[in-house]
């Protein structure tokens, strides 16, 4: 069905556009803009600095332009732990170290993707979902957990930010024009049963994105010494540390004491998914999201700030927020009334047809609480002291309804159910899920 537009009806909208109202509008929204014109201050009165609940923390950290939120998120909640476990606040871990990383280990999960799939067109549903996310930056938690694992940590200064760490379109641009043309020679090498070539050439390509990696934000170093002034001003030397030494030595973490809890009302309640596509480590930690009620997210969470330790948490931040101010309400902007429509969709509605994603990675930070009642959530933010409250963002318990997709806990905070679904086999997902 195909409708061409008639000047008559562009000549109905015109006149149905004209009146005072639409022209009032109109010069406030041309003049500020749209979301200035539909600001709504009625939510600075609600969304004060205030917690009843918080966990201790550090200057904020700063992904610049970089798609790295996760893997801040997922630092942050570690150097929190050292920093309150070892006195030493503003203590900073480096996301240059994991991030070349994982660089080095996506391409050698997409070479594989690529060698696996080569009996299917390029045209293939699959192959093309490999191909778009070739040299990506975006990640989940258990994506750094994995790296953090196989490769451990390394203070900053150990191996600082660089121009193509904290602008990583580069670096992404020439990797993934590199990974699609390896994978053309790869597929041909299959097709032709050529396979020991195939793996030879495979091991060459890898090579090169380390090569280019390392050129680009410089090599990761093999050992370092740790040194560091607590609160106390007492200096603290550690030397010849490996970085999985580090890791093992100063936290007492177990990976696979935590699980992704999503809400995903698209989706199936009580089930756990994964997502084999987005893994970026091979015999890493798999992708998984056990997906329950919203309310079940909000309890473990809670929970867990109580216990001390911050909260990683996957959100789509783009969505009625302002940078400047840190606010994060689902009534901030009224667009609708200032456009006169009705845009108004279920979370599921809006994961079904895209509007809603899984965008940013945060850490949750506090929570007030009025008689077990949730008022506000303190968020922190990786994006520098300039925006919100010097980096720090407050999010009303509304906004966690429909823009919380995600949030990672200890299992020892799940209902029994909750636990044994957990460890169930989970329901694998394609590329293209609302979920991917």
């Amino acid at each position: 069905m195909s409708h061409e537009l008639t000047l008559q009806e562009i000549d109905q909208f015109r006149s149905d556009f004209d009146n005072s109202r639409n022209q009032v509008v109109s010069r406030a929204a041309m003049r500020s803009g749209v979301l200035e014109a539909s600001f709504n201050p009625a939510v600075t009165n609600r969304l004060n600095d205030v917690f009843s609940v918080e966990v201790e923390t550090d200057n904020v950290t700063n992904q610049m332009q970089s798609g790295r939120c996760w893997l801040f998120a997922t630092l942050n909640t570690l150097r929190h732990d050292f920093g309150k476990k070892y006195k030493a606040k503003n203590f900073t871990l480096s996301q240059a170290y994991n991030f070349f990383w994982d660089k080095i280990e996506r391409a050698n999960i997409f070479y594989d993707a690529i060698i696996d799939s080569a009996d299917k067109p390029l045209e293939d549903r699959t192959v093309k979902a490999y191909m778009n996310f070739a040299g990506s930056d975006g990640g989940q938690w258990a994506m750094a957990a994995s790296l953090v694992k196989k490769y451990g940590v390394v203070p900053t200064n150990a191996m600082p930010e660089s121009f193509n760490t904290n602008h990583t379109s580069g670096l992404a641009d020439a990797l993934a024009r590199k990974e699609r043309k390896d994978a053309l020679v790869l597929r041909k090498l299959v097709q032709e049963g050529k396979t020991d070539e195939v793996e030879k050439k495979r091991k060459e390509f890898l090579s090169e994105i380390y090569r280019m990696t390392a050129i680009a934000v410089g090599e990761p170093p093999k050992a370092f010494d740790l040194e560091y002034r607590d609160d106390d001003k007492k200096l603290h030397l550690d030397k010849d540390l490996t970085p999985v030494e580090f890791f093992n030595k100063y936290w007492d973490v177990n990976f696979e004491d935590y699980v992704c809890l999503t809400n995903a009302p698209d989706h199936e309640y009580g089930k756990l998914y994964s997502l084999p596509f987005e893994d970026n480590v091979n015999g890493g930690i798999p992708i998984t999201f056990l997906n329950v009620p919203i309310e079940y997210l909000k309890d473990a969470a809670i929970k867990q700030l109580k216990d001390g330790e911050s909260v990683w948490f996957g959100n789509d931040v783009l969505k009625e927020m302002d940078r400047k101010t840190g606010y994060l309400d689902t009534e901030l902007y009224k667009t609708d009334e200032l456009f006169d429509v009705d845009t108004y969709m279920t979370k599921a509605e809006r994961l079904a047809t895209g509007e809603g994603e899984v965008s940013h990675a945060m850490t949750l930070v506090g929570v007030d609480l009025d008689n077990g009642e949730i008022r506000k959530w303190k968020v922190e933010n990786s994006w520098s002291e300039k925006s919100g409250r010097k980096g720090y963002f407050t999010m009303s318990d509304k906004w966690f309804d429909e823009f919380v997709y995600e949030v990672v806990v200890r299992k020892e905070f799940l209902t029994e159910d909750q636990k044994k679904l957990a460890e169930s086999k989970p329901t694998p997902l394609p590329a293209w899920d609302s979920l991917a």
